[in-house]
């Protein structure tokens, strides 16, 4: 086959594969004009602006609230020097294995009125109900800390690695002209960190528009919540597709914005001087107050959960450790083991393929497979489920009509639904990881493989499968814990009488009972912990990797 033959091939199943990928996207958006009856006349006269008020105003308050934790915590962990903060460089980035429904249910159980905490208070003061006041967990209020608690890592994370790449000589400049700590922080270091900040608040509030286990618990009406009800409730797949619609419009408009920030300020080293940070040495009160915020933060979104899911799995470990939730666990591990192979797979011949046939299609269709992520589950599910029940009852009324038979559901209510919602929404996250790893590889390296007589696939077996062993396995488990973790999707979509633990989590959470969906809860935190080390290791080399190369450019221009 010809180089022309092969590029040509390449292309059409690379637009191929992203087009069936982007389904979902386009089949929720092709339903925005398809007349749903009564029913989104009676949403928008009833619902529809509680839908859009408290969407806004949740985003409104984790954009407050993540920002001041995650930039304040990357700044004391990056430039200053006060006691533990070696471990609270990588520990701050343990709330991130904790879901933001599992933490929502743990806060519940500790904070209602029958939790330990009220309980203490009524032992130790002799008030009854109504006596005092206690703020309420069940509330907008309280979805805003459940969610800042958790999704304040993706600022703290984008934030510490531009401090960590800010040029020393910038900082030295203010340090020279008389800047304090502060002032260099505020007028030097955080608008050059912008892009970044800019860049994890918009994962963040993508994350918020997503979440569907915290709010429904709450009883907070936002648009992935009114999904659910419009789906399951009035039966309507066009009026829950139009509000899916009107949640992607949230999200498009968070990308575009995104987008715009990063193209406005654009921020170049003039110096390659990579030298160690000189943190400022923190004493005294300041370095108790830095040790106390980290401390709390952690305390907060990480320690305390944690020990409460560990305490009530301990309590119920002899009920609930059974045949039952052993299935649970095999069922959720080879669910997010084969949705993570499948996307490493895809993710790995769509990027290799860039690489050897980069054209303005390849890209733009690579581009569009990896789409899928900043689209929530629940409009995920209802784009995967609306063709593939058009397929199956299609397929199903053919064979009555011409053979008297019928084929049940092959696609809609099956793990290839389930499966490949996963793909959709999780494939950017293999991809991003896997090119990330392919720009570190030479061109070189490819011109080796040719001059030794490889072909494509013998050069990727033998030369880049070898030096991407590390993005690869951070790409699978990176995957591999986001199925683990997903709710919506898998709600909507999974078969009957198969259940995962994170369903199993939300169903016993729904039914008040939290001790017993603990070990659920527990054992996707701990998977979720795998994935964080990484990320931390990964941040914390970057300087040692900046330092390593600044070396080698000088002892080349030496």
């Amino acid at each position: 086959m010809s180089k022309n033959q092969s590029s040509s091939l390449y292309r059409n199943a690379v637009i191929l594969t992203a087009l069936l990928l982007a389904l979902p996207v386009i089949v929720v958006l092709t339903f925005v004009f398809v007349p749903s009856g009564e029913v989104w006349a009676h949403l928008a006269s009833t619902v529809l602006d509680d839908y859009i008020q408290h969407s806004l105003l949740l985003m409104l308050g984790v954009s407050i609230g993540t920002l001041l934790l995650g930039v304040s915590t990357a700044w004391l962990t990056t430039m200053c020097q006060f006691p533990g903060r070696s471990v609270f460089e990588w520990a701050l980035l343990l709330p991130m294995a904790m879901p933001a429904y599992i933490i929502a249910y743990t806060y519940t159980g500790m904070l209602d009125f029958s939790g330990p905490v009220q309980t203490a208070i009524r032992d130790l003061t002799g008030w009854g109900y109504g006596d005092y006041w206690f703020p309420q967990i069940r509330s907008l209020g309280g979805a805003i800390v459940m969610l800042t608690l958790v999704l304040y890592p993706y600022v703290y994370l984008l934030s510490r690695a531009a401090f960590l790449n800010q040029s020393i000589c910038v900082l030295d400049v203010s340090r020279t002209l008389g800047n304090g700590p502060w002032r260099t922080f505020y007028k030097v270091a955080l608008p050059l960190a912008r892009p970044a900040i800019i860049a994890g608040l918009s994962l963040v509030l993508m994350e918020t528009l997503a979440d569907f286990g915290t709010v429904q618990y709450f009883g907070v009406s936002t648009f992935t919540t009114g999904i659910f009800r419009t789906w399951f409730g009035l039966g309507s797949a066009a009026a829950a597709a139009q509000l899916a619609a009107g949640l992607m419009v949230f999200v498009f408009a968070l990308i575009i914005l995104e987008r715009l920030s990063r193209r406005q300020a654009r921020y170049h080293h003039t110096s390659r001087r990579h030298q160690d940070l000189r943190r400022y040495i923190l004493q005294g009160n300041r370095a108790m107050g830095a040790f106390g915020l980290c401390l709390l933060i952690l305390l907060f979104g990480f320690l305390l959960p944690a020990t409460q899911l560990a305490s009530w799995t301990w309590q119920v470990a002899g009920s609930i450790l059974n045949a039952q939730f052993l299935d649970m666990l095999l069922n959720s591990l080879q669910l997010a083991a084969i949705a993570a192979m499948l996307a490493l797979l895809i993710a790995l011949a769509m990027a290799y393929g860039q690489r050897l046939y980069p054209s303005r299609s390849v890209r733009f269709a690579v581009r569009l497979a990896g789409m899928g992520y900043a689209v929530p589950g629940a409009v995920i599910a209802v784009g995967v489920m609306i063709p593939f029940a058009w397929l199956d009852n299609t397929l199903d009324s053919w064979l009555r009509d011409n053979w008297s038979i019928s084929s049940g559901l092959l696609l809609s209510g099956t793990l290839v639904a389930v499966t490949f919602a996963y793909l959709c929404r999780f494939l950017a996250v293999a991809l991003q990881t896997v090119e990330s790893g392919l720009g570190k590889i030479t061109p070189a390296m490819d011109e080796v493989g040719r001059s030794l007589g490889y072909q494509p696939m013998q050069a990727l077996k033998k030369i880049h499968v070898p030096l991407l062993q590390g993005s690869l396995l951070t790409a699978l488990l990176l995957v591999f814990v986001d199925v683990l973790k997903e709710l919506p999707a898998t709600l909507i979509l999974r078969p009957f009488n198969f259940n995962t633990l994170a369903v199993r989590a939300y169903e016993l959470a729904s039914d008040e009972r939290l001790a017993e969906a603990a070990p659920a809860a527990l054992a996707i935190v701990v998977a979720g912990i795998i994935p964080v080390i990484l990320l931390s290791r990964t941040i914390t080399r970057s300087r040692r990797i900046a330092n390593h190369v600044d070396a080698n450019l000088r002892e080349t221009d030496a």
